[in-house]
């Protein structure tokens, strides 16, 4: 037989068992654990990590640019006191907003009736803008002898000033409420009818060839072939028209006075309270933003490829 040689120690340690235990007491759970990725070093991690990296570089120049806005604010109204500040102007339009449809008169209204009521007035001018502008700029494009005739009538109106138009609504239409709908309607017409004209001015003369070689209605051939491949055309023309229409209202509302964000703006000049006004000027160009971003939103839903 063959002798086995242990010493004491190495002995004492075998029989002890302690290698044997520890095996033992570590469970399948603790020892997948132990084998575990860390979260962050797997796929979905570095997706995060990514998406907030490229989060972070996407928001940092916006915000840099708007620190840089503010900063050159503060400098201005430190140096003129005229001027309010941020901090002045932000506290005052915590407060404007805390009740921003109280109502005590016409003549005193919250910010948001105004805001509604020039909307308002944005929406009736600009649909009968629509109406009216979308259609004829097929009309224009389709048939060229109306482009002709209608040619040096839009090239004359269209560079007019809006506010020039004013005069003319009050006077044919008495009021000034319908006056400046009017000033909006005939300002926001040009861009549909312009972008909706050439749309279709840019359709290829194979399309309408193969369409009259199969002797399709004039209803045909707008709805299979004019209204897809102009869609595109009209929707930038009712962007443009619509940032038009917000433009020319604050300016009608000055001079036609009513319930308005114009109108209100004229009237906190009256005041001589500047911080309204500047809270104003904000609020005209986030709203107009707003309908700007939510038409291109409308834009590429309705593509067609």
């Amino acid at each position: 037989m063959s002798a086995i040689n242990a010493t004491t120690e190495s002995l004492s340690e075998i029989l002890s068992g302690d290698d044997v235990v520890l095996a033992s007491k570590e469970s399948p759970a603790a020892a997948s654990r132990a084998r575990r990725t860390p979260l962050l070093e797997t796929e979905s991690g570095k997706r995060v990590i990514e998406g907030a990296v490229n989060l972070v570089k996407a928001a940092f120049p916006p915000l840099l640019g708007i620190l840089f806005f503010v900063a050159l604010w503060a400098l201005v109204a430190n140096t003129n006191k005229s001027i309010p500040g941020p901090v002045e102007t932000w506290g005052a339009a915590v407060v404007l907003f805390s009740d921003p449809f109280y109502n005590n008169g016409p003549n005193d209204m919250g910010i948001g009736w105004n805001i509604l009521n020039s909307l308002y007035r944005v929406g009736l001018g600009f649909g009968a803008a629509a109406i009216i502008g979308i259609p004829l700029g097929f009309m224009i494009g389709r048939f060229q002898f109306l482009n002709q005739m209608m040619s040096p009538i839009i090239s004359i109106l269209r560079p007019v000033s809006p506010l020039a138009w004013l005069p003319i609504g009050l006077l044919v239409l008495q009021k000034a409420e319908p006056a400046s709908i009017w000033v909006i309607f005939i300002s926001s017409i040009w861009p549909m009818v312009l972008n909706t004209a050439a749309g279709v001015q840019r359709i290829p003369q194979d399309y309408l060839n193969v369409a009259r070689v199969l002797n399709l209605s004039e209803f045909k051939v707008f709805t299979k072939i004019l209204f897809p491949a102009v869609l595109p055309y009209v929707l930038t023309g009712v962007r443009l028209a619509i940032g038009v229409a917000w433009l020319v209202i604050v300016a009608a509302e000055m001079l036609t006075g009513g319930v308005g964000i114009g109108f209100w703006v004229w009237d906190e000049w009256n005041n001589l309270n500047v911080a309204h006004i500047i809270i104003a000027i904000f609020v005209v160009g986030i709203v107009g933003l707003l309908l700007e971003q939510l038409l291109m939103l409308i834009a590429k839903r309705f593509s067609y490829d």
